[in-house]
């Protein structure tokens, strides 16, 4: 674990700390072991822990939110979520529009950039829940969108 070289009283003691737990050592002096006690814990010192949080995609609402379709909503629905918050520009869709992956569904300013808003899967728009002009927190529903 650790060396170590003493001089006690003129003599020389090579010093070697096997280890060390709780109040008890293991030390071995000039080649020979010794169990040592000592009369306190010792307490080690540690670096501290880099603790980082889960990382969650910003389009999440919460945690705990499903990322399957519930059984009311049509199976393979979808929401279009804001990024975040911004002020809609312009809505490029209508509801009953079919759209395809990469369609182009919302316009969004944030932070004085405009951003596209594009679809990420294929279907019917069920609901359009946003207009021009609305502002909009990081996580709102945008557009819904519903299998064909």
């Amino acid at each position: 674990m650790k060396k170590f070289s003493f001089t006690i009283n003129g003599n020389e003691y090579d010093v070697e700390i096997k280890y060390v737990e709780d109040n008890n050592a293991e030390v071995e002096v000039n080649g020979i072991t010794y169990a040592v006690q000592f009369d306190r814990s010792l307490q080690s010192t540690k670096t501290p822990k880099l603790v980082r949080t889960e990382s969650v995609p910003s389009t999440d609402i919460t945690r705990a939110e499903q990322k399957t379709s519930a059984p009311s909503v049509p199976r393979g629905g979808a929401h279009v979520k804001s990024p975040l918050p911004g002020v809609i520009l312009e809505t490029f869709v209508n509801v009953g529009d079919l759209v395809k992956y990469g369609d182009r569904l919302v316009s969004l300013e944030a932070m004085k950039m405009e951003n596209m808003i594009n679809a990420d899967k294929e279907g019917r728009i069920t609901a359009v829940k946003v207009q021009k002009g609305d502002s909009v927190k990081e996580g709102d529903i945008l557009v819904e969108i519903g299998h064909k």
